[in-house]
């Protein structure tokens, strides 16, 4: 990955922990929920992995938000 990549990947992973915190989601029971494992959303949030379409379609649905909402992460 390079730079900005990594950069875009931990925005995101910032917005992904601040939906859910703010929706009072747990991180292990909101990753069961979506049919993700907890290490999977933790190294998302973390912005230490590229997650899947799929992973992001269901983290989205999870947080009850559009997947273009979801990447509207800004610059």
């Amino acid at each position: 990955m390079n730079t900005k990549e990594k950069e875009f990947f931990i925005r995101l992973g910032v917005k992904i922990r601040k939906l859910r915190e703010e929706k009072e989601y747990e991180q292990k029971a909101f990753a069961f929920d979506c049919d993700i494992g907890r290490t999977q959303l933790y190294m998302i949030e973390s912005g230490k992995t590229n997650p899947r379409l799929l992973t992001l379609m269901k983290i989205a649905q999870g947080l009850d938000v559009s997947i273009s909402e979801l990447l509207n992460i800004g610059k």
